[in-house]
Parts: C-alpha cells; structure tokens; sequence
C-alpha cells in the first residue's frame, strides 16, 4: 500500500495495491502492519455505511468533544471526498483537500481528529464506508456550512441536495469559538 502526504499535513491518501483478474479483484482496505508509522492509528471503534444517490453532499461534519479520526472508502460508485482543517490556530487553518474515491481506484482517504469532513456523490449511487477512532455522539455532533466562501471548496456542484442539518450550518467564521483548538 502507498501511503501519500496530501496539501494538508495528516491528512493522508491510501493507495492500495488491487490485484485483477478476469473474476474480478481483491484488496486490503485495512492493515495494520502497512499503516505502522504513518500516523494513522490501528485501533477502530466503530464502522459506518452510508448509501446516497448522485448529486448529494453530505457533510461538513466534526464532533467538537470527541474528535472523530475517519478512514474513508468507497466500495461502490463514486465521490469527491474532503477534508477541511478546522484547528483554530493551525498553520492551514480553513484549507481544505479534495480527491475522487471511487470503486476503480479503491483508495482511502485519511481525516485526522480536528478535520471536518464530507463529500458529494459523483456515480448513480454510492456505497461510503469509514472506520472511525471515537463513537458518534450525537451530543457532539457539529457541522460548517459546505458552502462557506472562507473554505472555498470547489465543489463538483454547487446545486448539491443536502439534509436540512447541514444546510443549517453555519461558516467557520460564525463556528470559530466552538472549534477545536491547534495543539
């Protein structure tokens, strides 16, 4: 597995090795031996599936309290996957990283604890899988607006279909003093 540094220090791209043949493929989304050293840790608590239809843009999501470290893949369809560093005080604060995962290239994006995430749907429909360091907590669930002109995400759309949730979110600006602080 390669393991590639991205615009954003932590926030990491997995490339896997995909062996095919005329059956199909196999993959190791998760080894723990080939993550050693990279700063992603071994120890997942929860799993989670999403399924969406094209067009939609879930996110941009965090937990202030209990901070969520997410591995994300793709195992059916497409997205445009991102991460958005919201430390307050960090060097790329408000930056934010884009990248395609999707069910050709099988690669896995990393989102550190202190990094909003979400992503929009490319393909008919997508099947999003995400190992997480903490539990959800819905206590702590938080959210920045997806299209806050601070970020400046350049988003496949801008006519996405978002939940009334996020849509509600405010931009960072408004969020700033209930974020997590750079250490």
């Amino acid at each position: 597995m390669a393991i590639r540094e991205t615009a954003l220090p932590g926030v990491l791209l997995l490339e896997p090795r995909v062996f095919r043949d005329e059956r199909g493929f196999f993959v190791e989304t998760f080894n723990a031996r080939e993550i050693e050293g990279s700063g992603i840790p071994k120890d997942f608590v929860q799993d989670n599936h999403s399924r969406s239809s094209r067009g939609v843009l879930r996110g941009l999501h965090y937990q202030l309290h209990n901070p969520q470290g997410k591995l994300v893949h793709v195992a059916r369809g497409s997205v445009f996957d991102v991460a958005v560093d919201i430390r307050v005080g960090s060097p790329t604060f408000g930056k934010w990283f884009g990248t395609e995962l999707n069910d050709e290239n099988l690669s896995s994006l990393w989102v550190p604890p202190g990094f909003a995430h979400g992503f929009f749907v490319l393909s008919e429909t997508a099947d999003v899988i995400y190992k997480c360091t903490r539990l959800f907590e819905a206590s702590d669930d938080r959210g920045v607006a997806w299209n806050d002109p601070f970020i400046g995400i350049t988003w496949p759309s801008m006519e996405p279909l978002v939940s009334a949730k996020d849509a509600g979110y405010h931009g960072l600006s408004e969020a700033r003093a209930d974020l997590p602080r750079y250490a």
